[in-house]
This record gives C-alpha cells, sequence and structure tokens, in this order.
C-alpha cells in the first residue's frame, strides 16, 4: 500500500483522531480511506444518475401512458 501524507488544520486533525478512537475504525487512515470510498461512491452515483437523465431527455418527447395496455404488459411479462 503506498502512502501519502497530508496536511490539516488543527481542528480537522482532532476531527479524524477522533474518528479513529470512536472504535468504528482503526486508525486514521482507514477513516480517510473510507471517506475517499464513500466520495467515489457518491460521485459514480451522481454520474449514473446523470447518465439516466440524459438517456431520458435523448429519448424523445414524451407519450401519454395507456394504463391498461401497460397492466397488461407487466401481467404478460410476469406470467409468461
Amino acid at each position: 500500500m503506498s502512502t501519502m501524507n497530508i496536511s490539516l488544520p488543527e481542528p480537522m486533525k482532532a476531527w479524524v483522531e477522533d474518528q479513529a478512537k470512536s472504535g468504528r475504525y482503526a486508525n486514521s487512515s482507514d477513516y480517510v480511506r473510507d471517506l475517499i470510498r464513500r466520495d467515489r461512491q457518491r460521485i459514480e452515483a451522481r454520474v449514473s444518475l446523470q447518465e439516466a437523465v440524459d438517456a431520458g431527455l435523448g429519448s424523445g418527447p414524451a407519450e401519454a401512458l395507456d394504463r391498461a395496455a401497460f397492466k397488461t404488459a407487466m401481467r404478460t411479462g410476469r406470467d409468461g
């Protein structure tokens, strides 16, 4: 595993150390790694959501929903 040194203001350093002492994390590095993992997941989720929005916008104008046809298609899909 690689090592990276970072500089933090004292209040942030104290926060990180407190999180490690809370028992949820083995040490400060575990806490920072968890923050990075969560940040990556958040960004990936946002990118995925934006891709879905873009696909929806690119699919053309909305069409009225035929509820009866939709229900029939759902029943047929489940039963067949």
